[in-house]
């Protein structure tokens, strides 16, 4: 963004939260981790092991329940950025991206981390 202003170039940052779109199906993506999954070397299955990828599919299903599929709120941000006098430098999307990510992104690394 800050490259770009040299240039006269104006760069928004939109950085959305997590949506219910095509990319994050947790059907698709489950398939697609198990798929991966079996392409794996036994070596790196092991260092994992059967319970991380559980996990991780556990916690895409929560996620996708969680989030929104009203993508107004991103476009929203869009069509502000493009047609404001004044755009912002950067739009957070969605209540987990305000409420979350942006409140961690402030916090010390080893605190979100831990989070």
């Amino acid at each position: 963004r800050l490259e770009m202003h040299r240039f006269g170039v104006k760069v928004c940052v939109i950085e959305p939260g997590y949506f219910k779109t095509p990319i994050t199906n947790a059907d698709k993506l489950e398939k697609n981790f198990h798929s991966l999954w079996e392409k794996l070397p036994e070596e790196i299955k092991a260092s994992y092991g059967e319970c991380y990828l559980r996990q991780f599919v556990t916690m895409l299903k929560v996620l996708q329940k969680s989030c929104s599929s009203d993508l107004s709120v991103v476009t929203n941000c869009m069509e502000h950025a493009l047609t404001s006098l004044h755009p912002r430098s950067r739009y957070s999307a969605g209540w987990d991206a305000k409420l979350v990510y942006l409140p961690l992104s402030y916090l010390p690394s080893a605190l979100s981390d831990a989070l």
